[in-house]
């Protein structure tokens, strides 16, 4: 699955977890990857350094994506940038990874707390797409990170699923949009994965209570979610497009 020399990927929320395994794979792959983080530009400049050691090419670009004005600013951030590097502000890839959600019943979500999740996970990533539209080239990919909590009843999920299931319709509703132009468009759903956002993976009696639910008898790490990733956005994947890409390792089946 390599093969993405030339490549110019986008990765939101590429500082850490998922996004970050995600950028350091693709660059791996050849890609030169635009590592987005929301507010550790230390920690961001770390996954630069790690893809440049191994000998790929990344930068990190800055934005709040809980900010509505953001995707605009993103894009105005990224396109001098690229024009400098690249002499096209033109890229190929796109993974939505950036997220955020309260782990809360119904009646513990404030409206603020929903308006955030609904920022966050679905109407920044609606905005990088529709802005992305007429700088991805033809041919190109998009993925978006959603959750396997669309499927299965988590009632301490009560905002973080809904705007994630939003998300999922949009991707599959773009696909035919994107189709004609052969760029295809794709959801991948993560189950109990080791990362920042659910520390029960990372703990280790939790995480074994965890791995119960789970058919392959482990919570996922970042790199197996990364690999699908891969995977979706190389040529290998160009068959594949309007798909909810279940990947729990068999989570409550």
């Amino acid at each position: 699955m390599a093969g993405l020399t030339g490549k110019i990927a986008v990765v939101t929320g590429a500082s850490r977890g998922i996004g970050k395994h995600t950028a350091l794979r693709l660059a791996a792959n050849g890609a030169t990857v635009v590592v987005h983080y929301r507010g550790s530009k230390a920690v961001a400049d770390e996954v630069v350094r790690q893809i440049e050691g191994q000998g790929g090419s990344a930068f990190v670009l800055q934005s709040d994506l809980s900010d509505p004005a953001a995707p605009k600013q993103f894009y105005e951030r990224l396109d001098p940038e690229l024009q400098r590097r690249f002499g096209s502000n033109r890229f190929d890839i796109l993974v939505n990874n950036a997220g955020a959600g309260t782990r809360a019943v119904i009646e513990d979500v404030s409206e603020e707390a929903l308006d955030e999740t609904l920022q966050v996970d679905l109407k920044a990533p609606f905005f990088l797409i529709k802005y992305a539209s007429s700088r991805l080239r033809d041919g190109g990919r998009i993925v978006n990170v959603s959750s396997m909590g669309t499927r299965v009843a988590y009632p301490e999920m009560a905002a973080y699923s809904p705007a994630k299931a939003g998300l999922e319709a949009l991707t599959l509703l773009l696909a035919p949009h994107f189709g004609p132009r052969g760029i295809t468009v794709n959801a991948v759903l993560p189950g109990a994965t080791a990362t920042d956002m659910n520390p029960a993976a990372q703990d280790p009696v939790r995480s074994q209570q965890l791995a119960q639910t789970i058919a392959l008898k482990r919570v996922g790490q970042p790199e197996d979610i990364a690999d699908i990733i891969a995977f979706l956005v190389s040529d290998a994947g160009r068959w594949v497009t309007g798909q909810r890409i279940d990947a729990s390792g068999g989570q409550r089946i």
